[in-house]
C-alpha cells in the first residue's frame, strides 16, 4: 500500500485515542483534502445517541472549517472487522469527493492489513 494510505492511516489510530464514547466502538478518521493538507477527526457520542457525531464527519467539518471543499482520499481507524463509512458518512464523503477517484483505506488494526476502496465501490448506485 502506498505511503498516503500509511501516512492516512497513523493519523487516524492517533486522533482515535481522543474519542469520546458510550459505545464499545473508537473509531479514528484522517483525509487528504485537494489542498495537500490533512484533517483528522474522531467519533463523539451522545449520551442520548441522538447527536452522536462520527469520525468521517468530524473530519470533514474539520476540512470545511480549514477552508478546503475536495477530498482526495480518506482513511478509517476501527477494531472491528470489515469497518466501512455508514451511510450517512458516505453522504458527506460523496458531498466533498469525486466518487471516481476517492480511495478510502480501512484498518481494524495499526498493524493488520489496510484495505482499499474507491467511493463508488462501497455506493455503486448512488445518485448523480
Amino acid at each position: 500500500m502506498h505511503d498516503v494510505a500509511q501516512s492516512l492511516l497513523a493519523e487516524a489510530w492517533k486522533i482515535r485515542e481522543q474519542a469520546f464514547v458510550i459505545g464499545p466502538t473508537k473509531v479514528g478518521c484522517s483525509l487528504l483534502a485537494q489542498s495537500g493538507k490533512i484533517y483528522a477527526g474522531c467519533n463523539v457520542e451522545h449520551r442520548y445517541r441522538s447527536h452522536d457525531v462520527h469520525a468521517e464527519v468530524n473530519a470533514i467539518s474539520s476540512m470545511i472549517t480549514g477552508g478546503d471543499r475536495q477530498i482526495i482520499s480518506l482513511a478509517i481507524a476501527a477494531e472491528r472487522s470489515r469497518f466501512t463509512p455508514c451511510g450517512a458518512c458516505m453522504d458527506w464523503i460523496f458531498q466533498f469527493a469525486d466518487p471516481e477517484r476517492c480511495e478510502i483505506f480501512c484498518q481494524t488494526a495499526p498493524t493488520s492489513q489496510i484495505v482499499k476502496y474507491r467511493l463508488h465501490d462501497l455506493m455503486p448506485f448512488y445518485p448523480r
